[in-house]
């Protein structure tokens, strides 16, 4: 069986489902599929959201959504030194903490809404090609192969995407630049629910330990550890587990889920179009290297291939000059950050838990206006240049 739209975009996270409605938006046929047979689930995410993000892209908070609206973060060194800072200052993580599986949901319920097709338990298992161009998928649903033509493909399959090296990009990951990560969902646990707190240090190397507030006794707290510093996926665990057993405020909590998975903390490709065909977000390694947030990078990212889609289609023209505006499009919005962060985590990644101490005391003795890896370090230059010295290279 052969079908057939304008635009097909695989797979129904954050960023697919943005493509999806934009597609359809602009007036093309648009396919959105998803293998898994719910959208949302498994949830592979510690679920912490800015709002500063969310009318770029046109999503209206959602009390269906939103588990719980924190004033702000506080970042914790190794000695226990806190430095509290509130939502204008904390940067994409903070802001909201969201039920991740309605989350998701509700962006694929919006595609549809916007005219889009939605189809679950469907997995992309090849690229077709013609003339030149990416022409749609290979794909199988309920033990049934068929084929989807389209005159645009748009890959949104996140951290493991087989349809990027499919097509021909090279979307290959060093052990470096990858955290392997775990959480519990924790009831009875005592916090105070106004901040996401994140702990710095060796107790998690390469990475930290973060903890979401979902509400008064309810809280996600994981772990994201460097995999090059580590002898298998299974320390992550060990790791949390040690820091929780010293923190009874967590011990005294129960687990209600547990999950795992990777995060890459890479550079963006060097490539993400190629003719007829856009790669986003999590399979792009759109994902920040120093928090390892990813949601809004690819709403942002996904809106702006669904526009680009609309024109291809509008004009007829899926050339690699075409798709090339998605590249320009993306770039101007968060290469930048995305690169400087990627070496900012280089360096990072090599400090020992004494100078964490020193940056993290030296930042409540500042005065921030916002809280990006660049603006702490500018601001802690002022005061404390020598704990910058090695870092100049980024100002």
């Amino acid at each position: 069986m052969d079908i057939e739209y304008d635009v097909v975009v695989v797979g129904a996270g954050p960023g697919g489902s943005v493509a999806a409605k934009y597609a359809a938006k602009s007036g093309c046929s648009t396919l959105l599929v998803e293998k898994r047979q719910e959208i949302g689930t498994p949830v592979r995410c510690g679920e912490g959201i800015a709002k500063r993000w969310l009318d770029d892209v046109g999503i209206e908070p959602s009390s269906r959504w939103i588990a719980n609206e924190v004033d702000g973060a506080r970042i914790i060194s190794p000695n226990g030194t806190v430095l509290t800072v509130d939502e204008s200052m904390a940067g994409n993580e903070c802001g909201y903490v969201i039920h991740r599986d309605v989350f998701d949901l509700s962006l694929a319920q919006q595609a549809a809404a916007a005219g889009a097709e939605v189809m679950v338990k469907t997995s992309a298992t090849g690229i077709l090609r013609e003339d030149g161009r990416i022409s749609g998928i290979r794909a199988k649903s309920m033990g049934r192969e068929f084929t989807i033509r389209s005159k645009v493909v748009i890959g949104c399959d996140g951290f493991e995407s087989q349809i990027g090296r499919w097509a021909g990009l090279n979307t290959n990951l060093k052990p470096k630049d990858v955290d392997s990560c775990y959480e519990y969902t924790l009831v009875g646990v005592d916090i105070d629910r106004r901040y996401t707190d994140f702990f710095i240090g060796n107790i998690a190397p390469g990475g930290y330990i973060w903890m979401f507030p979902k509400g008064e006794d309810t809280a996600n707290v994981g772990i994201g550890v460097q995999t090059s510093k580590i002898k298998g996926p299974g320390e992550a665990k060990m790791y949390l587990d040690r820091f929780i057993e010293k923190h009874p405020e967590f011990s005294k909590g129960k687990p209600i889920m547990e999950i795992a998975g990777g995060v890459s903390i890479s550079a963006p490709l060097e490539k993400t179009a190629l003719p007829g065909f856009m790669l986003v977000g999590d399979a792009a390694r759109m994902i920040d290297p120093v928090t390892g947030g990813g949601i809004y990078n690819a709403c942002v990212a996904g809106r702006i291939a669904g526009e680009v889609a609309g024109r291809a289609v509008e004009l007829g023209d899926y050339s690699q000059q075409m798709m090339d505006a998605y590249e320009k499009g993306w770039r101007e919005k968060m290469e930048d950050h995305l690169y400087r962060n990627y070496l900012m985590k280089e360096k990072i990644s090599k400090l020992d838990d004494q100078t964490f101490d020193r940056l993290v005391e030296a930042m409540t003795k500042v005065d921030m206006k916002r809280m990006t890896t660049l603006d702490i370090l500018r601001a802690i230059r002022q005061k404390y240049p020598d704990l910058v010295k090695e870092f100049e290279e980024f100002m």
